[in-house]
C-alpha cells in the first residue's frame, strides 16, 4: 500500500479579504510540484466567501467540477441556463466538457458560506457540457458511509463523466468500518472534515488527509466524533 498524509496547515492559503480559501492541490498562486493532484484529483479547494461576496463570470472546459456547501447558501448561475442555490447536504456537479461560463456568489448579504470546490479530470474530453445537483439525507450517513457520486449513472445519487466515487459519512467516537478499494487502479483521498480519525495506524484531525492506493482494505478507527468525504478516483500516471 501506498500513502500520503496532507496536513491542514501544510495547505496552501490564499486571504483576498472577501475570500479565504485553503488549496489542498497546486491552485491558482500556490504552487508545490510533489501536490499537483492524487490520481485523477486535481483540485480540492476549502473556500469560505463573506456574505454578498463571491466569484463573477469565469470559463472552465474539460473538468468535472464538484461543489459541496458545508455552510450556509451558494447562488449558481451559468451560460447554459441554470440558476440554482447550493445549500449544506446539496451536491452540485458540473461537467465543463467543451466549455461553460458561470458564476458563484454567496446568496446571503451578511452571513458566510464555506464550500469544497473540488475538480476531477474527465474520462472522456469534449463532452456536453451538464450540470446537476441533489439533496441528500443526512440520516443516511450517520455511522454510515453515503454514496453521493458514482460513475457513469451506476448509483441512486449523481454521476461523472470519470470511474470517481464520492462519499460522505458521519460517525460517533469509538466506531470502526473498513474501505475498500473500487479496484486495482482505483486509489481513495480521504478528507476529514471534523473530528479524529486514524487510519491505518495515522491519526488524521480537522481539516487532514490522507490518499491511499495499491490497497485492498483499510481499517478506520474513529477516535471522536468524525465526518468525512471519501473520493474514489483512478491513480493516473
Amino acid at each position: 500500500m501506498k500513502k500520503v498524509i496532507h496536513r491542514a496547515d501544510t495547505r496552501g492559503y490564499a486571504n483576498h479579504g472577501w475570500l479565504k480559501s485553503h488549496h489542498t492541490f497546486s491552485f491558482a498562486n500556490y504552487y508545490d510540484p510533489n501536490r499537483i493532484h492524487f490520481g485523477a484529483l486535481r483540485v480540492l479547494n476549502d473556500d469560505a466567501v463573506k456574505g454578498g461576496m463571491g466569484f463573477g463570470a469565469h470559463p472552465h472546459d474539460n473538468m468535472e467540477i464538484v461543489s459541496i456547501v458545508l455552510d450556509g447558501e451558494l447562488a449558481h448561475s451559468d451560460n447554459t441556463g441554470n440558476k440554482e442555490v447550493i445549500r449544506k447536504n446539496d451536491v452540485q456537479i458540473m461537467s465543463a466538457g467543451t466549455g461553460v461560463v458561470h458564476s458563484e456568489f454567496n446568496a446571503s448579504k451578511t452571513d458566510a458560506v464555506n464550500f469544497l470546490q473540488i475538480w476531477v479530470i474527465p474520462k472522456e474530453r469534449n463532452v456536453t457540457p451538464r450540470y446537476d445537483q441533489k439533496t441528500f439525507d443526512p440520516a443516511a450517513r450517520e455511522n454510515a458511509l453515503q454514496v453521493v457520486i458514482s460513475p457513469d449513472k451506476q448509483g441512486d445519487g449523481l454521476w461523472l463523466n470519470q470511474d470517481s466515487w464520492f462519499t460522505l459519512g458521519k460517525y460517533e467516537a469509538g466506531k470502526s468500518l473498513d474501505i475498500t478499494a473500487k479496484a486495482p487502479n482505483i486509489g481513495t483521498y480521504l478528507f476529514l472534515l471534523s473530528g479524529e480519525l486514524k487510519v491505518d495506524g495515522e491519526v488524521l484531525e480537522t481539516r487532514d488527509a490522507i490518499g491511499l492506493s495499491e490497497y485492498e482494505k483499510v481499517s478506520i478507527e474513529v477516535t471522536k466524533p468524525a465526518e468525512f468525504l471519501l473520493i474514489d478516483v483512478p491513480m493516473l500516471n
